[in-house]
C-alpha cells in the first residue's frame, strides 16, 4: 500500500515516514500541496496525510482540488486543536483529523483503520468491479444494478452512463464528455441524446424522477451522481 505525506516540517515528515515504513507502506514525501497533487497524478496512492498549514498550497485547498476527481483518504495534521479548524477540514473532504503533538502509535491505528475501510467500501473496490454509492450498487462483472437492493433493468447505453458516473461519484462530467466517453466519438451537439438517456436512467432509479437523490444536475455544467 502507498501512502503520500505531505509536510513542510521535515522533522515531522521524516518521523511519519519511518513510522509507516516499519509498518510495510511505501511513503512518497512533499512539502506542500501542489506536489501532492502531482504525485496523486502519477502514482497510485492508497492514503494522504496531509498538514494544513503549509506554503504554496494548504492542505484544505488540496484536499478540496482531490475530491474533484477521487476519493483517496485523507489524514489531515494540525498543529491547531480549535473544532472549527477540525470541521473545516472534515467538510473540505478529510476523512480523518490528527492534532499535533501526536502519539504515533495513534497515528497509526488511524492509518489503519482508514485503509480498512477504503479497501473494503472505498475506491479499491472499483477494482474488483463493483461500484457503490448509497443504496445504488453497480456490479460490473455481472452487469447488473440494484438500489436498495432491488435490480433495475437499463439498456446497454444507460448502463454505461450510469457507471460512468457512479465509479466517479461526486464528479461533475460535462454533457459533452459523457457522450464521449460512452459513444466513444467527438460530440456534436450531443444535449438532447444525452438529456433523454439521463431521463430514462432517472426513471429507473429515482423514487422521485423530479426531486432526484442520486443523479443530479448541476446547472451549466453536467450531470453527476451523488457521494454518498
Amino acid at each position: 500500500m502507498n501512502i503520500l505525506v505531505c509536510d513542510d516540517d521535515k522533522e515531522i515528515l521524516d518521523a511519519i515516514t519511518i513510522y509507516l515504513s516499519n509498518e510495510g507502506y511505501k511513503v512518497y514525501k512533499v512539502s506542500n500541496g501542489i506536489e501532492a497533487l502531482e504525485i496523486v497524478e502519477e502514482n497510485e496512492i492508497h492514503l494522504i496525510i496531509m498538514d494544513i498549514m503549509m506554503p504554496q498550497m494548504d492542505g484544505l485547498r488540496a484536499t478540496m482540488k482531490l475530491r474533484e476527481k477521487n476519493n483517496i483518504p485523507v489524514i489531515m495534521l494540525s498543529a491547531k486543536s480549535e473544532d472549527t479548524d477540525k470541521i473545516m477540514g472534515l467538510n473540505m473532504g478529510a476523512d480523518d483529523y490528527v492534532t499535533k503533538p501526536f502519539n504515533h502509535l495513534e497515528l497509526i491505528a488511524r492509518v489503519k483503520s482508514q485503509m480498512r475501510r477504503y479497501t473494503t467500501l472505498g475506491s479499491l473496490e472499483t477494482k474488483s468491479n463493483v461500484y457503490k454509492t448509497g443504496g445504488l450498487v453497480i456490479d460490473d462483472e455481472s452487469k447488473i444494478v440494484t438500489i436498495d437492493g432491488e435490480e433495475v433493468k437499463l439498456t446497454p447505453v444507460q448502463y454505461k452512463i450510469l457507471k460512468l458516473l457512479t465509479a466517479n461519484a461526486g464528479r461533475v462530467f460535462s454533457i459533452h464528455e459523457i457522450y464521449e466517453r460512452v459513444w466513444q466519438e467527438t460530440a456534436f451537439n450531443p444535449e438532447n441524446t444525452v438529456a433523454v438517456h439521463i431521463r430514462k436512467i432517472r426513471e429507473k432509479i429515482e423514487i422521485n424522477s423530479k426531486e432526484p437523490k442520486y443523479l443530479k444536475v448541476v446547472w451549466g455544467i453536467g450531470y453527476k451522481v451523488e457521494k454518498f
